[in-house]
Parts: C-alpha cells; structure tokens; sequence
C-alpha cells in the first residue's frame, strides 16, 4: 500500500533555507521506495487546504526554528488529527525556549552553563549590565535569542566587543547572556528510546554557528568514533537521553554539549535536528550502521498524534 507523506518545509523562521535542504534530501532518499507518494509544501496561508486536499497518511515536519519546531505547526496538526513526525506541541515549544528548558534541566540536576535573560528596553543601564555580567559571570560570554535555533544570532563576546554584538540581537527583543564554557563540542542524539551515539566537532571559526554548521567552506571538523573514555561516553549518552525524556520529546533529537573540566554542559536539545549531507544525526546513524532511508523510516513510524 502507498503511503501519502505531505512534507513541510521551509516556512517564515531564520532557517528556511536549510529546511528545504533537509527537505531535498529527504525526498531524494525516500523517492529511492515506491511505497511512498510526496508532496512537498510550505506551511503558507493555504496550508490548511492543501492539508485536506492532500489528505496525507501523515506529514513529515521538516521545518526548522520558529513555528516548526515550536509547537505552533504541531497545535495545527494535531486540531486536523492528522500524524505528524517529531515531538509534540510541548515538547516542542519547551525545548526551542532556551530559558525554560534550562530551567528544567537545572531543576533535574543536568548541568547547564550560568545564564540571566536581558529584555532590551528603552534607555537600560549599560553600566549595571555589565557589573551584572561580571558579578555573576564573567567575561567572555555567550549572546543567544531565546527562541531560535541552528545558533541564529549566537555570539561570544568579551568586554571590549560586548555592546557592539549587544546591539546586534536588539530585534529579538529578549536574549539570554550566558557564561562562555570552553573546551569540546560533543553533541549527541536520540532516536526513539535508542542512544545513537556521539559526535565531536572541532570548528575553524570561534565556536559551531550557524556558518560552521551549514557551510563546507567553514571545514568543520566532525570526528567520529569520538576520543572519549567509556565512563565518559556512557555518561553524555545517558544525559541526552535523560533531558530527551524529561522534555517528553518523540523521533529524534540531538543534544549540544560542551566538554570541559570532565564534565558535561548540556546548551540546549533541538526536537528537529538538521537532515542535510553535513547534518550530525544521519552521520551518527551511519556510523551505527543505519542508512539514511532506514532512520528516515523510522522517523515516520513514530508519526502520531496526541503527544
């Protein structure tokens, strides 16, 4: 029996444009099995019609960021009951806010880095702003908007820089400033109730933005299997699994983390992790031996709703 898959992708957030790479790449891969019909949309004012027009077995959420990976799509599917891939209308919208899913994570004893949020207002006080920082702590430190992903925005800033890379997130209108941990970039996902595995990365720029994620002229470096004591790899997997749990997240999800002093700092958990030729996810799949159609399928097979 064909199965009708509706695919969106694309749609209003900062990362339109790598939504639709993981789209291409998506369908280029399933278009390999003929027991699949696509149809490929943006979720623009006709959504709804073509939704009903379509009338898909379920959708493949392949949006990223804000209304995609926030709940917001997810409330729609699941008014049309119609399944959907990935986490839930929640779990979504918890994971995307940086500072309600930190908070979560504090509560449950996953360490985190320092943060306070800073809502920009008319004539704050620069002055306090930076005793702040540097009574709670300390310079370098990392300007992120709450409710982005792929590091749209992200910045690490020291004193001498710090107004100038301020002023650059004053469209986001609230942000977080976060103290700098240095040492590794390690991310790690979940699939289901499986621990995948692990990643390094080693950037040539500053840290793994936007351009080191999404651009092979950056040449980041992935390393996989990852130089990394068992005792280590265990505890990371473990950890992402606990904070993929805690958010009641579906499918699949990568956690970011930084390794430093033997310990790990969850950043965040994306609930719609990146599906292009230089995403981590379907790197990690394959080095377990999980080809790019067998861990979309499995994708699919948890598409439900009520979640």
């Amino acid at each position: 029996m064909i199965k009708k898959i509706l695919v969106i992708a694309g749609g209003y957030s900062n990362e339109r444009e790598i939504s639709l790479i993981t789209a291409n790449s998506v369908i280029k891969e399933l278009n390999k099995n003929r027991k699949y019909k696509l149809l490929l949309t943006e979720p623009n004012g006709n959504f709804i019609e073509k939704l009903r027009k379509f009338k898909p077995n379920l959708v493949l959420n392949l949006l990223h960021g804000r209304y995609g990976e926030d709940g917001y799509i997810q409330s729609i599917l699941e008014s049309e009951k119609v399944k959907y891939t990935h986490s839930g209308v929640l779990s979504s919208s918890l994971a995307i806010d940086k500072e309600i899913s930190k908070q979560m994570f504090l509560k449950n004893n996953i360490l985190t880095p320092s943060y306070f949020k800073f809502e920009f207002k008319n004539n704050f006080n620069y002055k306090n702003l930076i005793n702040k920082i540097e009574k709670k702590l300390k310079f370098p430190v990392v300007l992120k908007p709450i409710n982005e992903g792929s590091s749209v925005g992200v910045c690490i800033a020291n004193k001498k820089n710090f107004r100038h890379h301020l002023m650059s997130l004053e469209r986001f209108k609230e942000i977080l400033i976060e103290k700098y941990i240095p040492g590794r970039e390690i991310q790690a996902a979940i699939l289901g109730n499986r621990k995948l595995g692990i990643i390094e990365l080693k950037p040539k720029r500053k840290f793994y933005d936007y351009k080191a994620k999404y651009s092979v002229s950056a040449k980041t470096e992935h390393l996989i299997p990852v130089n990394i004591s068992k005792k280590n790899f265990n505890k990371v997997n473990s950890i992402a699994m606990k904070a993929h749990k805690l958010l009641k997240c579906r499918g699949v999800s990568r956690s970011d983390f930084r390794f430093y002093n033997n310990k790990f700092y969850l950043l965040e958990l994306n609930t719609q992790p990146g599906m292009t030729s230089l995403s981590l996810v379907p790197e990690i799949a394959r080095y377990k031996n999980i080809s790019f159609m067998n861990l979309i399928e499995e994708i699919i097979k948890d598409a439900s709703i009520d979640k």
